[in-house]
């Protein structure tokens, strides 16, 4: 006998909604829709971990220096990456709470380039101040980039400022008297960019700062020129700044692919002992490429293996002044 479904049977059916495609099928509540993560891609995972880093930098705030530090990043051989060192380890700072100076003393402005400064001809730069022309307060600019981030710009005017010192009287102290007029603004930290020479620009720089930073690139001929530059500091401490010191040097360019590399690391650390920094630079195409966009790596990539390792040695640049591992 064939079994015909009950009225209540009917009325159940009708109430049951059909099946309906894949596309209009809707989950149940416990499963609700989540939107796929940033770090499904490789381009996600790179800006992901630039927001983390930053927002990691930003909320790990710096303690201030008991007094104002002045660094001279000084080395006669060029292309060692004395001004990328300088502007971004300043960015660094600055990131991090501490209201940082950047003074360009090369002719090239390319320290001013990296932060965003404005230094074409005629602008008020470094120059007018060395032969008395302005005031360093009237040379300042602020970075677009930071609040606390400020910069004396470089014009090609800078490349005639040694011929003109030459007649000038305390040619050498010029640069240290108009820093001293500059108390009001309290500034952290100070880093002097210097060009590739020992000239008097140089000498002004070695004379307005108590530390000297000296980037080492890590390949053989970046070390030739360190000996001459160290013979040069102990004379203007001698007769000029006996307060002048190398407190710290930076390994940069560092390629751990090459054997060379780690040669020079080893050989500058058994020379200059703790006061080469723990953190390295790496050779980075991300670095050379920001300064093309007006940018410090901070800004430019801050997910990059650049943008880690300055904030890395900005803080242990930091830390040095409040604790024994300072090296005097």
């Amino acid at each position: 006998m064939k079994l015909r479904p009950t009225r209540d049977a009917k009325r159940a059916a009708a109430e049951t909604p059909r099946n309906v495609s894949r596309e209009t099928w809707l989950p149940p509540a416990e499963e609700a829709w989540q939107e796929p993560t940033t770090a499904d891609t490789p381009i996600g995972a790179e800006a992901e971990r630039a927001v983390r880093i930053l927002h990691n930098a930003k909320g790990q705030q710096l303690r201030r220096p008991p007094r104002q530090r002045v660094f001279t990043i000084a080395n006669q051989k060029g292309g060692v990456g004395k001004t990328t060192t300088a502007v971004n380890v300043a960015a660094a700072l600055a990131l991090q709470g501490l209201k940082t100076l950047v003074i360009d003393l090369d002719p090239q402005g390319n320290a001013s380039t990296a932060l965003g400064i404005e230094h074409r001809p005629g602008t008020p730069s470094s120059y007018e101040v060395l032969i008395g022309e302005i005031t360093l307060e009237s040379a300042l600019q602020q970075s677009p980039y930071s609040e606390r981030l400020y910069c004396v710009p470089a014009t090609i005017d800078l490349a005639g400022a040694e011929i003109e010192l030459v007649s000038m009287v305390a040619r050498e102290g010029r640069l240290r008297n108009a820093l001293a007029t500059l108390k009001e603004y309290d500034f952290d930290y100070v880093f002097i960019d210097c060009p590739p020479s020992l000239g008097l620009l140089t000498i002004n720089a070695l004379v307005a700062a108590p530390e000297v930073l000296i980037p080492i690139q890590c390949e053989y001929y970046a070390l030739e020129g360190v000996g001459q530059l160290l013979r040069n500091i102990d004379m203007v401490k001698a007769h000029l700044n006996p307060l002048l010191d190398v407190t710290t040097v930076v390994l940069t360019m560092y390629d751990g692919r090459t054997k060379l590399a780690d040669q020079v690391a080893e050989d500058v650390r058994s020379h200059f002992g703790d006061k080469v920094l723990r953190t390295v630079i790496p050779r980075s195409v991300k670095v050379s490429e920001a300064p093309g966009y007006g940018m410090t790596i901070l800004e430019y990539d801050p997910g990059s293996r650049g943008a880690m390792s300055y904030l890395d040695a900005s803080r242990e640049i930091a830390e040095r002044a409040h604790g024994p591992a300072r090296a005097q």
